[in-house]
């Protein structure tokens, strides 16, 4: 199976003005593509990826399988025994934009990680709205994003708070203007108030807390939609964060829970490990979709010698390592390295290789790595999206590289008579 069925493919469906128009249009500003998205040509992939309906179910089921060992206690006691005190609070919330990562080589999707806080998805919906269809198949784009990304938010309010809505949404990370998606913090931004939710995008030194109120710039913050890659809120500098939090001075997505609960990279040992699985109490279907994640062992002092034997056939993560950071194809370890990560916490997993696309730089045929994330809240898929990318991991600097939009079609294409753009 490959990610796109139709590999011979080489249309370009981008249309660079499509993209510049949808983007200042959702910006709400004519110059935003020229300052913000142009510094970062690689944000956008020319192509589309095709992924067969029965794949596009593989990996739902998937997701489903996860989500449901998430709620069984076993599974939350597992978790929570390694995590930090601030993840062992509860307040009901689901997580904001949770991303399944899959690669599609192979007879079957295989989930190769979980994040929360998952980047990107605001990028990737406008992006595909600029694509025209090819080779037959219909034209990407997902009108229903924005009201389903509204109606998250006001959920994980309600989730909490019981009714009502948020009035004021704080959107904030480490030092936001010079993150490389700041574009999507705008974005964001934008969604929000077209809403009606006023929404600021803020680095944490920007908060205080005001007689047990969270407050940004004079006013109040009733949610924070948490970008920041401190997930337990443990670093000095987000003392005030980590207070508002503990005492539900403001709604918090996604919040330590959901980390330690997902996208710890300690859960897929437990997740691979069947003995383990079978005890949670899950429906077979959960269990047979669990069995498709690739083996995932934590690197200990004692079996560190049998997996450096094995390295090549291995890939070497943090456990909680976020956008790439950190992480080691086996065949690629060197001795240096490998002394410096047997003595921090990394998980290796079962090496699964990218399925791959075919398309065109400067009139050269040329081939790009792709992996598929599903963007989800409570379980529910809002938006699937591609990353094509050249190297070990997405980096969103690759020529020819960036969110490309993802179609479903029934069966792979057997005639390229359509292919003409």
């Amino acid at each position: 199976m490959n990610a796109d069925p139709c590999p011979v493919c080489s249309c370009v469906t981008l249309s660079s003005d499509a993209l510049r128009a949808e983007l200042d249009q959702r910006a709400g500003d004519p110059t935003f593509f020229a300052t913000l998205v142009a510094e970062r040509p690689h944000l956008f992939a020319d192509v589309t990826v095709f992924v067969s309906a029965e794949v596009a179910s593989q990996m739902r089921a998937v997701v489903a399988a996860v989500e449901a060992a998430a709620t069984r206690p076993g599974y939350i006691e597992r978790a929570l025994s390694r995590a930090s005190a601030s993840a062992r609070v509860d307040f009901g919330t689901a997580g904001a934009f949770m991303g399944y990562d899959f690669h599609l080589s192979g007879d079957t999707p295989r989930l190769i990680e979980v994040n929360t806080n998952a980047g990107g998805a605001y990028l990737a919906a406008a992006g595909a709205s600029a694509h025209r269809a090819c080779c037959g198949g219909e034209a990407p784009g997902n009108t229903s994003f924005e009201t389903a990304v509204t109606a998250m938010f006001i959920a994980e309010w309600r989730r909490q708070r019981g009714d009502g809505r948020p009035t004021h949404v704080a959107i904030v990370d480490t030092d936001p203007e010079g993150q490389y998606l700041y574009p999507e913090f705008v974005l964001a931004k934008k969604g929000l108030e077209s809403s009606g939710i006023t929404a600021t995008i803020a680095d944490p030194s920007a908060f205080t807390l005001i007689d047990g109120a969270l407050v940004l710039a004079g006013q109040p913050v009733d949610l924070v939609y948490n970008r920041l890659t401190d997930f337990a809120l443990e670093q000095p500098g987000h003392a005030v964060l980590r207070e508002a939090y503990l005492t539900g001075a403001a709604v918090f997505t996604p919040g330590p829970r959901q980390h330690a609960l997902f996208a710890d990279k300690r859960n897929l040992v437990e997740l691979t490990a069947a003995d383990f699985t079978a005890s949670l109490g899950l429906e077979q279907a959960h269990l047979d979709a669990l069995a498709t994640i690739p083996r995932t062992r934590l690197l200990t002092p004692d079996n560190a010698d049998a997996l450096y034997a094995e390295r090549k056939g291995l890939f070497f993560k943090p456990v909680a390592g976020h956008g790439g950071k950190g992480v080691y194809r086996g065949d690629k370890l060197t001795q240096s390295v490998w002394a410096r990560i047997v003595e921090e916490d990394y998980v290796a997993q079962a090496l699964v290789r990218p399925s791959e696309r075919q398309l065109l730089i400067d009139g050269e045929l040329v081939r790009r790595k792709v992996d598929v994330r599903l963007y989800t809240y409570d379980g529910a898929v809002l938006l699937v999206a591609a990353r094509v990318y050249k190297g070990q991991t997405t980096n969103f600097r690759t020529p020819g590289g960036g969110f490309a939009p993802v179609v479903f079609i029934a069966e792979p294409f057997v005639s390229l008579a359509n292919c003409d753009i």
